[in-house]
């Protein structure tokens, strides 16, 4: 690779294999990276061996050989790790899922080959199929771990890697929908990105997936997968078609190559588009930011502004805390305040979509008894999920004069 200092890496982080990438800043395109010398293989299997006799890991290919032939600790369902909180048992001990994670994202990023890779890297983009909860707090321990800061990391799912790698490319490649026919073996499942520009931002989406059954003997399966094409595009103009996973291969899809191909509508097929997708993401979200004018609703998406009304340089003025449009792991906000005549916080909500604004308050119970404006309080706020915000309210206290109680009110909202 020709890149040595502001990375911009994208790593896929597979159920089955892994693969990764970076932004080659000569061809100005993502570009995946060999796992193997002298080959172009550019994906491993997403597992890790703990090394006994070295008391180290090793990932991938070489966590497979050592497992087999020196008797090393495999940890094969990785990707089901990063999912739990539950410690997991190897070769007599017990490791926390981030640790586990943090020993598989480091074998990876060693296929780099740079030297001190967080001082020069500016953006880590890690996709995974889908996203929950425990898998954000494993993969950001894991992260902070290695030694990267949350600035300089981002998660996403395929779904929202996918929206980067086809807006990352040419315009006639999505100006109209885009087909995605993604294969595990003999199923196949169908989803469509598309824009609605009547509005600004343009809205862009995935459509709810449409899956079928494969045959294994190619005449019916080609036959059956020119059915499917039929059903998910019929007349519709597509810009492109894009084909992901294992199972699909032109040996045995001689008609349905054809009818992808009708109306002129291209078609891809290659397996590293996430990662791709990936590194495409932290370009545009750092550098480009080509892509404002467009907002991917994915199923992460915080709809809702959070603010508070506030007296700040003592003047009436509204304090933004968190705002719509991002994804619900990375909406968290922080501030101080000085409570002023009140026994509550009163937040401003403010839904897209939603003509009115409306007022959410917090009740602080048992607040102590303190003169006005000598009560002063840390607020964080932290979305746990798609829907719910944590709300953390200390009591900070006054100086020496009004010590804090130590109190902590915690609270869950759906705004």
């Amino acid at each position: 690779m020709n890149e040595i200092r502001d990375l911009i890496i994208g790593l896929d982080f597979g159920k089955e294999k892994t693969q990764i990438c970076y932004y080659d800043r000569k061809a100005q395109e993502p570009r995946s990276l060999s796992v193997k010398a002298g080959s172009s293989l550019s994906e491993v299997p997403t597992c890790l061996c703990r090394r006994l006799d070295q008391g180290d890991y090793c990932v991938g290919i070489e966590a497979e050989y050592f497992a087999r032939e020196k008797d090393g600790f495999l940890i094969d369902q990785l990707y089901e790790i990063t999912k739990t909180s539950a410690p997991v048992p190897v070769a007599g001990e017990e490791k926390q899922p981030w640790e586990l994670t943090a020993a598989f994202l480091k074998g990876m990023l060693k296929f780099l080959g740079i030297m001190d890779l967080p001082r020069n890297t500016k953006c880590l983009v890690i996709t995974v199929p889908s996203l929950e909860a425990e898998q954000v707090k494993n993969f950001r321990k894991a992260c902070a771990h290695i030694g990267f800061s949350p600035e300089q990391c981002m998660l996403m799912d395929y779904g929202e890697s996918f929206f980067y790698y086809a807006l990352s490319q040419k315009t006639e490649i999505w100006n109209r929908s885009v087909g995605w026919y993604d294969f595990a073996g003999n199923q196949v499942t169908f989803r469509k990105l598309a824009m609605n520009g009547s509005v600004t931002p343009v809205l862009v989406r995935l459509e709810e997936p449409v899956q079928a059954q494969l045959s294994s003997e190619a005449d019916l399966r080609d036959l059956e997968f020119c059915e499917l094409i039929q059903k998910t595009l019929g007349t519709e103009l597509f810009s492109s078609i894009q084909l992901t996973g294992e199972g699909f291969d032109q040996s045995w899809a001689r008609k349905s190559v054809r009818q992808l191909c009708y109306q002129k509508r291209k078609v891809f097929y290659g397996n590293n588009l996430f990662a791709r997708g990936a590194c495409a993401a932290g370009k545009e979200r750092l550098e480009d930011r080509k892509l404002k004018g467009y907002l991917y609703m994915s199923d992460a998406l915080v709809l809702t502004d959070v603010g508070m009304e506030m007296r700040i340089m003592g003047a009436p003025a509204y304090y933004p805390l968190i705002q719509a449009g991002n994804n619900w792991y990375d909406c968290k906000a922080f501030c101080e305040l000085i409570l002023d005549e009140k026994k509550e916080l009163v937040f401003t909500v403010e839904t897209m979509g939603e003509a009115q604004k409306k007022k959410v308050a917090m009740a602080l119970t048992g607040l102590p008894s303190r003169p006005n404006k000598t009560t002063r309080l840390s607020l964080e706020l932290e979305y746990i999920s798609a829907k719910d915000c944590q709300v953390t309210v200390r009591d900070l206290g006054f100086g020496d004069l009004y010590p804090s109680s130590g109190k902590v009110w915690k609270e869950t909202v759906q705004w």
